[in-house]
């Protein structure tokens, strides 16, 4: 708490609003008496300031950023200005605030409700967990079949899928799954993760590993139901139709799968899935049914019906592929956990990375 008024009733307001060290309070005396580096310490250990001016909200606000950390300021007042200005989230009143605070602001309260702060940051939460949901789907499935096309062509080997049946997946199937993870909801316990590092990039080490290791999953199944329809002596047509089917599966599967970066994907709550992920499956499904079974899209995609038993197969491959994903997910949970328990033992204190 940065506040102009008098120290007594500073702290008063801290104890209410539950400040863990509501007693110890410095002044702006205090602040004129600290140098740089001496301020930079005392910020860490000092809840409360009062009786300051604008220039001592200024430097609490630069001491902070000193050390790392990415400070948000509220103010409502001509003298709050400087400090929601170099603020990194400057959130001024919008309904008690002056005009210079919300010039200098970069967030605006419409109702003055500190709740909604709290709630924009749980909306943002959201927003960037859906992006990097919607990356972690797209390049797997795509990586899946690049790195099929990349095999087929460097061992000479006969294409599992044709070029067409490559742009039927890209522009129906692929974007239509990826739009849905658009929509997804709020994950539970978004609001009890610590802030990722200001530096992270969306594709960071853990997401780049899932999609090597989707990708070869992907790639994998692609081959094996080609090389058993192969094996099965059925036609070149039939055996790619089994493998453009076994592609679109697993996509599906994966869709789920990626619904919940956080968490499990095998609770009630992750299968149930959205409205949207649900009409967008039930799409995509009927289109695939048409493909492989309407005769004049089969002259159109080179496709032929698939035996119910084959059908069977490949939705058993897609589980056996979920499960593949979902065990890795858990090993690499437990595996964080280990060492964010590991770190606390070490340093005593909570891991806030």
């Amino acid at each position: 708490m940065i506040t102009g008024d008098h120290a007594g009733t500073a702290a008063a307001i801290g104890r209410q609003v539950g400040l863990e060290y509501p007693d110890l309070v410095l002044t702006g005396t205090d602040l004129d008496a600290l140098t740089d580096h001496e301020l930079a310490a005392a910020v860490l250990e000092t809840d409360i300031f009062a009786r300051t001016n604008p220039g001592h909200k200024l430097r609490l606000v630069e001491a902070l950023q000193s050390h790392g950390l990415t400070i948000a300021m509220t103010g409502d007042g001509v003298n709050d200005a400087p400090a929601l200005k170099r603020a990194d989230a400057g959130i001024a009143m919008g309904r008690s605030g002056s005009e210079a605070a919300k010039e200098a602001a970069d967030i605006v309260l419409a109702d003055d409700d500190f709740a909604s702060i709290a709630a924009a940051v749980r909306e943002g939460r959201t927003v960037y967990d859906n992006i990097k949901k919607v990356i972690s789907w797209t390049l797997p499935t795509n990586g899946g079949e690049a790195l099929t096309i990349i095999i087929t062509i460097l061992l000479g080997l006969t294409l599992p899928i044709t070029p067409i049946q490559i742009l039927w997946i890209n522009l129906v199937t692929a974007t239509t799954l990826g739009i849905a993870l658009a929509f997804e909801p709020t994950e539970k316990d978004t609001m009890l993760r610590p802030p990722r590092p200001r530096a992270e990039p969306v594709l960071n080490g853990t997401l780049a590993w899932q999609i090597i290791f989707a990708s070869l999953l992907i790639s994998a199944g692609v081959f094996g139901v080609f090389a058993y329809g192969v094996e099965q002596q059925y036609d070149l047509e039939l055996a790619r139709t089994l493998a453009l089917n076994m592609l679109v599966i697993m996509e599906i599967f994966y869709l789920f799968y990626v619904r919940n970066i956080y968490g499990p994907s095998l609770t009630w709550a992750a299968v149930r899935g959205t409205k949207a992920v649900w009409v967008t499956v039930i799409a995509v499904f009927a289109a695939q049914l048409g493909i492989t079974y309407a005769p004049p899209l089969q002259a159109i995609f080179a496709t032929r019906p698939v035996p119910f038993a084959d059908g069977v197969l490949l939705f058993a491959i897609g589980t056996v592929f979920f499960a593949a994903l979902e065990l890795e997910k858990r090993l690499r949970l437990n595996l964080r956990a280990m060492g964010q328990t590991a770190h606390r033992q070490e340093f005593g204190g909570p891991n806030t990375q």
